[in-house]
Formats: C-alpha cells, structure tokens, sequence
C-alpha cells in the first residue's frame, strides 16, 4: 500500500490504498465537486451537514445505477433466452 495525497475544500488527505493513483485523485475531485455544490446552494451549512448531503447524493446515484444495472442484466438474460428458444 502507498499513500495518495489529495485535495478536497482545500484540505489535504493522504489516502493509504493500492489503486492507482490517478483513480483515487479522480475520486477526491468528485467528492470535491459534489461538496463544492452543496456549498454553492447552501454556502452557510456546517461542514458536517454538507459533509452528509454529499453522501446521502452519492449513494443515491450509485442505488439508482445498480438498478439501472440489474435491469439491463434482466434484459440480457431475457434476450439470450429468446435467441437460444430461437437456435433449438
């Protein structure tokens, strides 16, 4: 494991991982990003109440892209079915 050093609102973390750095950078910005947001609508928030907003949105695009993902999954296993009933 290294440690990656990134910015986020200005404040330096070192994130101790094995994944590529880049990737862990990309990550910090978005977080950055979707805290810079919750500011930009609500600059006088705590940063704990922010800090939980970001999150509560980050899990909801991730819940709705798991559905998203598991429909397409279904829709798959529908298709393939249908074409091998087709091959028989």
């Amino acid at each position: 494991m290294r440690s990656v050093e990134v910015q986020i609102l200005g404040q330096s973390y070192a994130i101790k991982t094995d994944e590529d750095e880049a990737y862990i950078k990309s990550l910090a910005r978005y977080v950055d990003e979707k805290l810079k947001e919750i500011y930009g609508v609500a600059p006088n928030i705590s940063q704990t109440k922010a800090t939980v907003m970001a999150a509560f949105g980050i899990a909801d695009e991730l819940f709705k892209l798991r559905i998203e993902h598991e429909d397409l999954d279904r829709l798959i296993e529908e298709k393939t079915k249908l074409l091998s009933g087709l091959l028989d």
